[in-house]
């Protein structure tokens, strides 16, 4: 039950990965394999007493920048941190990849090497966000920015699984991110959707808001890539704007000084609860494996927590949990479907 760590894609690798590897074998007693050039690692890790702790290297030739396509990266770069990292997986030297590099190619690589679990048309990329009440899972956050209503029914049978069996919620409650409650509202997508959510084994609540995801009245919230994006994107910025105001505000007078020394701790919960690496990094869900993709800025907490997430996640066996889930909504796969409804049974598409 080893977490292969791809230590060359973030923009401080290899020293971050490294540091949070070091400190997830020493706080949680993860096995880790760090994946990157051998001799960047070494010198790295020689800083680190390890004496003790479970950690492999395993030498990859190639990285994967930021700029770089999924595709070239994934079919070019056959030596790269990343697709090895997966292949470590595919081989059973690993039990889960943890990646702070080219989203799109750590989509891409898992999709190429693992494969697509039965059932799935297209993986999601899934977020936890902190809310009054304990937390919300958003998916898709970036990973498919052009959706199908049944691409959306996947993305909520897999977040209902993984809150159940990660999160610990015992009936989760998934609702479809809309611009109303009513059911009037919403675009041609989520009508589609929502009517398709109905007839499928869950809790689905219906229509939700952006305001919704922060609040706690629903567990699980779906949406398409695009728009999933921008919400990430506008809640890590008003994070931070927050953050800068209040310490400006802090600092504008002695008596806010006083008050902030008095509630000191109150202002360290709430740092510590909207602070993106207490997660650590975004699930891949619908792939044959477990791959936790982090932001490309991850400082070394971050990279600690995915590995501890992706370890808790591999052990739970949450993929199988998501097959018997997916099996029992889509017995067929969505090629499989496409064969049998074609007028010559998908002869000639399938030579």
């Amino acid at each position: 039950m080893r977490v292969a760590v791809d230590v060359m894609g973030g923009d401080n690798a290899p020293q971050v990965e490294v540091e949070g590897a070091v400190a997830a074998a020493r706080e949680f007693g993860v096995p880790v394999t760090l994946v990157g050039d051998l001799e960047r690692v070494k010198a790295e890790l020689a800083r680190y007493n390890i004496s003790g702790l479970d950690i492999d290297l395993w030498h990859a030739s190639e990285v994967v920048g930021m700029h770089d396509s999924a595709s070239d990266a994934v079919r070019k770069k056959k030596d790269s941190s990343i697709r090895v990292a997966y292949e470590l997986v595919k081989d059973g030297k690993a039990c889960a990849v943890v990646s702070a590099g080219n989203s799109g190619a750590t989509m891409a690589a898992g999709m190429f090497v693992m494969k697509r679990m039965k059932g799935i048309d297209r993986p999601g990329i899934a977020q936890i966000f902190p809310t009054l009440h304990g937390k919300t899972l958003v998916l898709d956050v970036g990973g498919n920015v052009d959706c199908k209503p049944i691409h959306l029914v996947q993305f909520a049978l897999m977040g209902e699984v993984y809150a159940r069996f990660v999160m610990g919620i015992p009936s989760p409650r998934v609702g479809l991110l809309s611009n109303g409650e009513e059911d009037s509202k919403g675009n041609e997508l989520t009508r589609e959707t929502s009517i398709l959510l109905r007839e499928q084994p869950i809790n689905y609540v219906g229509y939700v808001e952006g305001r919704d995801i922060f609040n706690g009245t629903v567990d699980v919230v779906v949406t398409d890539g695009f728009v999933g994006n921008v919400v990430l994107k506008v809640s890590e910025g008003l994070a931070e704007a927050v953050g800068k105001m209040l310490k400006a505000e802090i600092k504008s007078s002695l008596l806010s000084q006083i008050g902030y020394l008095l509630s000191r701790k109150a202002f360290n919960n709430f740092k510590k609860t909207v602070d993106y690496a207490e997660y650590g990094g975004a699930p891949l869900l619908g792939i044959n494996g477990v791959g936790m993709i982090c932001h490309g800025g991850s400082n070394p907490k971050a990279i600690k927590n995915a590995i501890r997430f992706a370890h808790d996640y591999a052990l739970k066996g949450v993929n199988n949990r998501m097959a018997e889930k997916l099996d029992e909504s889509f017995p067929t796969s969505a090629r499989e479907r496409e064969v049998a409804q074609a007028p010559d049974g998908g002869k000639e598409r399938v030579a």
